[in-house]
């Protein structure tokens, strides 16, 4: 790897990281030794990278730097393009479109050697075998309504067609080969719920903001996905 290039994916691990990210850690990604990162780590604070940390305690890369969006490697752009595929195959309708408009971004906004990497990628998203379900309520009203934090009022019904009206907090929706999942806190059973967009009979979106910042209630979200993943594989286990 050229030296330039390792300087970049250096700044690319950095922005990543969720905490300060130790040499040893950057130089087993990159494949080249610790001293050789603590004199790139030198050369990135010389030319003015806010750059925070010392050796062996680890490093952060301060909010607010950043370089240019398209300075793209191959292996980013035909990761861009691949996922950009599925969504314009999966989503729906609006993040179609706006798919399909991001590779057309990327195609003419990449240096020209580039461009093949996004024209002639060496991947391909497989087409949706079934087209997916309709949506039952505007995907781009849900999708500000997590944005805001607001509550949404569904008349749902479920797989037994029985009806019922929720009031839920939504926290994020999940793109599955034929249906998408409205995930969220239900007021009414007082605990996370999925509801297919498609069994939606109407949606009403309130401009209240429920109780939790929105990163707090996804966090708790997260928390109950990851101790039902681990009691599953306790389970498998088991049997």
């Amino acid at each position: 790897m050229r030296r330039a290039d390792r300087l970049f994916q250096i700044i690319q691990i950095m922005r990543r990281a969720r905490a300060p990210i130790t040499a040893d850690a950057i130089a087993e990604e990159l494949e080249t030794s610790k001293r050789t990162i603590y004199r790139d780590i030198a050369t990135l604070m010389g030319q003015r990278v806010p750059i925070r940390g010392e050796a062996g305690m680890g490093y952060v890369l301060d909010q607010g730097f950043d370089l240019p969006p398209l300075m793209l490697t191959p292996d980013e752009i035909e990761a861009a393009v691949l996922g950009a595929q599925w969504v314009a195959g999966r989503g729906d309708p609006a993040l179609a479109r706006a798919a399909q408009d991001l590779i057309a971004k990327i195609a003419v906004s990449v240096p020209e050697r580039l461009r093949p990497f996004v024209l002639e990628p060496a991947g391909r998203a497989v087409p949706a075998w079934r087209a997916a379900q309709p949506d039952r309520l505007d995907m781009g009203e849900v999708r500000n309504a997590i944005r805001g934090g607001r509550k949404i009022v569904l008349d749902y019904r479920d797989e037994q067609d029985r009806a019922s009206q929720r009031t839920i907090w939504p926290v994020t929706v999940g793109y599955h080969e034929t249906v998408r999942l409205l995930v969220a806190w239900c007021e009414l059973r007082a605990d996370f719920r999925n509801f297919r967009t498609d069994r939606v009979a109407a949606a009403e979106f309130l401009e209240e903001r429920y109780p939790e910042r929105p990163a707090a209630l996804r966090a708790r979200w997260r928390v109950v996905v990851e101790a039902e993943r681990k009691r599953h594989t306790a389970e498998d286990a088991v049997a």
